[in-house]
């Protein structure tokens, strides 16, 4: 199993450089394509132009959204002109609700999702309605940098997040590529459940599973010192010196996450190194 087609979704300027270094890098490590799509969002249609305005105004908001879209494919084409893989770019204009639907299509059909951290200076409701459809719309698997433009991290030492979840398990399954090249997979289990079918041996079967396809993998079983998941996963990351943490994401529904939040938002807001989601 390896990745084959990496595809990075781009609607702010700032974004072309960092990301694309990040995306190129991560394509050329898989020798994948990589698909860039430059956004421009209509943000003034999600709050509602007045009653009765003129169809001028809506195409003028549409224009300047395309001249966005053109703008960061223009960049995009300098930017890769001289990569040393494979890539393509297109653009699409759409507006904030419409976002989802074309993240979700173009994902559908890509081994991995590179995107920017969602949250933060300069990022706005598009960002993380992009992770999400990725996510939900497209089933993909979604590679957040948090700091990209450096040198992407060899990924020698990850942490694999495990609760016994579909979700954690479709993690793991989606970045078997990255595991078995790492030399050496932590997997950590927070507070396992007394009763769970995994009692006796926390995390062992997945272990094996992933001993079974090459990957140097041991277990850390940690008791919930601090009230946040999220915390122990971090300063758990630091201890173990991991350059990724992998896990699943929502393991509740997207509506209670939108409200209280979660490990998933939490680790996203703070982690300061690349996160592998999937769900």
């Amino acid at each position: 199993m390896s990745y084959k087609s990496i595809c990075t979704f781009l609607n702010a300027e700032a974004d072309i450089n960092p990301m694309l270094a990040s995306a190129t890098e991560l394509a050329a490590r898989f020798d994948a394509h990589l698909d860039i799509c430059c956004l421009g969002v209509d943000v003034t249609q999600s709050v509602g132009f007045y009653a009765g305005a003129p169809a001028i105004v809506y195409q003028d908001a549409l224009d300047a959204a395309r001249e966005r879209a053109d703008a960061l494919a223009d960049a995009a084409r300098s930017r890769m002109r001289n990569a040393d893989v494979r890539w393509s770019v297109e653009t699409a204009v759409l507006t904030i609700g419409g976002i989802s639907a074309y993240v979700g299509l173009k994902s559908r059909f890509s081994d991995l999702v590179v995107l920017p951290l969602p949250y933060g200076d300069g990022r706005g409701p598009q960002d993380e309605i992009a992770t999400e459809g990725a996510l939900f719309d497209g089933n993909a698997p979604v590679l957040i940098l948090p700091q990209p433009g450096g040198r992407l991290p060899a990924f020698d030492r990850i942490v694999l997040a495990w609760n016994q979840t579909d979700e954690a398990l479709n993690a793991a399954r989606a970045s078997l590529p990255l595991l078995v090249a790492a030399d050496l997979v932590n997997v950590v289990v927070i507070d396992p459940p007394a009763q769970s079918s995994e009692r006796s041996d926390p995390g062992g079967m997945l272990t094996q599973m992933l001993a079974r396809h090459g990957a140097q993998a041991e277990v850390s079983v940690l008791a919930r010192s601090l009230p946040r998941i999220s915390d122990i996963l971090r300063r758990h990351v630091t201890d173990q010196n991991a350059d990724l943490l992998v896990m699943g994401a929502y393991s509740h529904s997207r509506l209670r996450q939108a409200i209280l939040g979660g490990t998933t938002r939490d680790l996203l807001e703070e982690c300061n190194v690349p996160v592998f989601m999937a769900r």
